[in-house]
């Protein structure tokens, strides 16, 4: 209908501009003040503001924000109004964004109060949880079931590939260049979290369902990424949730009970296996581009093999 409109084949559509409300003006001066002030990454950015506009409208509506009647009492009450209808994760993230920005209206003189050290603490507890990751045989048939005879088969298959042997987050997927690739010497660069590289090894497995997909699948395209949709408009996956649609697509097709429909549990998977066969914590962080070691000892729950050896004896003898 765009392209319509500019040809100039349909009138232009009449839009009556919606005024804003004072919440989502500064909800979006917020906004403004995180991407050119803070410089903060677009996803921080997307996370943070809608708890931003919810805070300022439960207190103020669509009328007028007076930030000088902010009082401790409202953020409390609002963190306990919204902490039970939100996960864990997204409670805290709340309330980090929240602390945000009390100390941005503090810092443009708004309230003269430190209101964010009235934010409560949001306990979360760290590898409380057993890695719920995929069983070998269950990814192998997961392969099996994908239709490689077609263009949007052999992309699937190569995805799911980079996610079963390389652990790659569906994000680092996403955003895979062609420029990512050295094929002379089988290697891989990784765009990680914060900006983070990590260059890894190509399995033949992996640089073979590549290569076919390139060949033989993808779409003439000015684009850098190497995978594609299949429908237009003909680009790279916006984000992770294209490469989680298709795990997600895949895993009901081929009728398999996974431990989630997401594709984070591959990664669990891998690092289960590689656990399995004897590898370190150390040489697993390295290829999951672990920042820190801390975040790969969640995997020493997994290795009942090594846990049994600290289990005490039963009183009594019974096994």
């Amino acid at each position: 209908m765009e392209f319509l409109r500019r040809e100039g084949v349909i009138p232009a559509e009449a839009i009556s501009a919606r005024r804003l409300t004072q919440a989502e003006h500064y909800a979006q001066a917020y906004e403004q003040y995180l991407r050119d002030a803070r410089a903060l990454a677009r996803a921080t950015i997307i996370n943070y503001t809608p708890f931003i506009h919810d805070f300022l409208k439960r207190h103020f509506g669509d009328g007028q924000v007076i930030l000088s009647r902010l009082c401790a009492d409202d953020v409390v009450k609002f963190v306990q109004h919204q902490v039970p209808h939100l996960h864990l994760k997204r409670a805290k993230l709340m309330t980090t964004a929240l602390r945000s920005f009390l100390h941005y209206l503090r810092y443009r003189g708004d309230i003269t109060l430190d209101l964010a050290a009235a934010v409560p603490v949001v306990a979360n507890w760290t590898m409380t949880s057993i890695p719920r990751a995929i069983a070998a045989d269950q990814v192998r048939q997961l392969l099996i079931s994908i239709d490689q005879s077609t263009a949007v088969g052999r992309r699937d298959y190569a995805i799911l590939l980079l996610l079963a042997r390389l652990g790659l987050r569906s994000g680092e997927v996403a955003s895979l260049t062609l420029d990512d690739i050295d094929w002379n010497v089988g290697r891989l660069r990784v765009h990680g979290k914060s900006g983070q590289r990590n260059d890894l090894p190509l399995p033949a497995e992996v640089g073979k369902a590549i290569a076919r997909y390139l060949r033989r699948g993808r779409p003439s395209s000015a684009s850098r990424r190497v995978f594609l949709r299949a429908k237009a408009p003909i680009r790279g996956f916006i984000g992770a949730s294209g490469v989680g649609s298709i795990v997600r697509h895949s895993l009901k097709r081929a009728g398999i009970q996974a431990p989630t429909t997401g594709a984070h549990q591959f990664r669990h998977g891998l690092a289960t296996e590689m656990l399995a066969h004897g590898a370190s914590l150390g040489e697993i962080g390295d290829l999951l581009g672990h920042r820190h070691p801390q975040t790969t000892k969640i995997y020493a729950k997994v290795d009942l093999k090594a846990l049994r050896t600290l289990a005490l004896r039963w009183p009594g003898g019974v096994q």
